[in-house]
């Protein structure tokens, strides 16, 4: 079973609001000449990333509920100008809505079990995933979802 990561996504606001973003960047990298991959830089490099590359992926925390995952498709050590080691997580561009699930912030990321990932709204679900973002949450919260 392969390992995911769980991060907060500060500032969006909405899937909507963090496709729109990741598409804004992606078309700068295009107009710079450089591969438009979507990447997510961090400071801690997972020690678990053999896990996490080809099956898992990044979990989004937005507005206090896990929204949305993204997968994982290569995490890239590297040092910075400053000669601070780094690491770049390689993500599918595309967004994967998953049932909303209340999450307390934190720091960094965390590692996510297969067994305790919300399910991506898809299939029966797909209904689910054409309720507006904020119903999905107010549900979630009040039990209903």
């Amino acid at each position: 079973m392969p390992l995911h990561l769980i991060k907060l996504c500060v500032g969006a606001e909405s899937i909507v609001d963090m496709e729109e973003w990741i598409a804004e960047r992606r078309a700068a990298k295009r107009a710079r000449g450089i591969a438009d991959e979507q990447t997510h830089r961090t400071r801690m490099i997972p020690k678990r990333a053999g896990e996490i590359v080809g099956g898992g992926s990044l979990y989004w925390v937005i507005k206090g509920h896990v929204a949305a995952r993204q997968n994982v498709l290569d995490i890239r050590p590297l040092t910075d100008a400053e000669g601070i080691s780094r690491c770049d997580i390689v993500l599918e561009p595309t967004m994967i809505p998953v049932m909303p699930r209340p999450h307390r912030p934190f720091q960094g990321w965390r590692y996510l079990k297969t067994e305790d990932a919300p399910q991506d709204l898809t299939g029966a679900r797909r209904k689910v995933a054409e309720m507006p973002e904020e119903l999905r949450r107010e549900l979630s919260e009040m039990g209903l979802l």
